[in-house]
């Protein structure tokens, strides 16, 4: 059975840091391209950060660009978003995505909330 299972969200203060994790199952891990999906209360979804599997090269969305980072350990079958510098406008839930990259598979996790306020 494929599965996803983001932990690590929580209500965090403007400025402070959390580190998203999603683990990974019943799938070769190592092999799929991983991304983070977020979306806040009443808008839709946001796509944030990427990695490819091929090459681990990186991509974000301007929005977290030099606050977020993306990283994955195939050994451990997980992947990790460090979140710096948050602020109010992060709020949201945060899903993690794997898909080969010839796009033919694609697994969502459900999410974990990431909550900033003072």
């Amino acid at each position: 059975e494929v599965q996803l299972v983001e932990s690590g969200g929580g209500l965090v203060q403007p400025g402070g840091s959390l580190r998203l994790s999603c683990a990974a199952s019943g799938f070769n891990f190592g092999t799929y391209d991983m991304s983070w999906v977020r979306q806040a209360p009443g808008k839709g979804p946001e796509w944030i950060a990427g990695l490819n599997a091929r090459d681990a090269r990186t991509y974000y969305a301007d929005s977290v660009k030099g606050r977020f980072i993306i990283s994955r350990d195939n050994t451990e079958n997980t992947l990790y978003l460090q979140m710096n510098s948050l602020k109010l406008e992060d709020t949201a839930n945060y899903s993690c995505n794997a898909v080969t990259p010839g796009g033919m598979r694609s697994y969502w996790g459900q999410g974990t909330q990431v909550t900033v306020s003072s």
